[in-house]
């Protein structure tokens, strides 16, 4: 994993914050819990799925989440690894992550969502959020 801070302070402290956000967002779709996914999110977010949909607001994202992640798991794991961060300023980070579905038929999904988060109250927010599929090789 990469790093870079526009100020050159780099803090390990809040590079493991994100990262456990992140670890949030696997655990909570591997093991199909909405509500802590959604507690992720800023009132505000915007969050635009694999498939595109754009989601306004941390209500809508709910919605949707509740709709779609209940059984959409079976048989399914999904990974994420941090691959970058980028310190926009101290309380905003861009977060590259890498992405891969394991089906159950052992095909793979490879996916390279980008997260940007905001620090707020001591706390790591998804803000604005893009999951994009990679088609072909990653």
């Amino acid at each position: 994993m990469s790093t870079t801070n526009t100020a050159d302070r780099t803090n390990q402290t809040d590079i493991e914050a994100i990262k456990k956000v992140v670890a949030v967002v696997e655990h909570s779709q591997n093991n199909e819990l909405p509500d802590e996914f959604v507690a992720l999110f800023r009132t505000d977010a915007i969050w635009t799925t694999g498939g595109g949909k754009r989601l306004f607001g941390r209500d809508a994202i709910s919605t949707f989440t509740h709709r779609v992640l209940p059984g959409a798991m079976q048989g399914t794991t999904v990974t994420f690894e941090v691959e970058h961060i980028l310190f926009i300023r101290p309380d905003v980070a861009a977060v590259k992550v890498h992405q891969v579905y394991r089906n159950p038929d052992g095909t793979q999904e490879v996916g390279t969502p980008l997260f940007v988060m905001a620090k707020e109250d001591g706390q790591w927010r998804l803000t604005a959020c893009q999951n994009t599929s990679v088609l072909g090789d990653d």
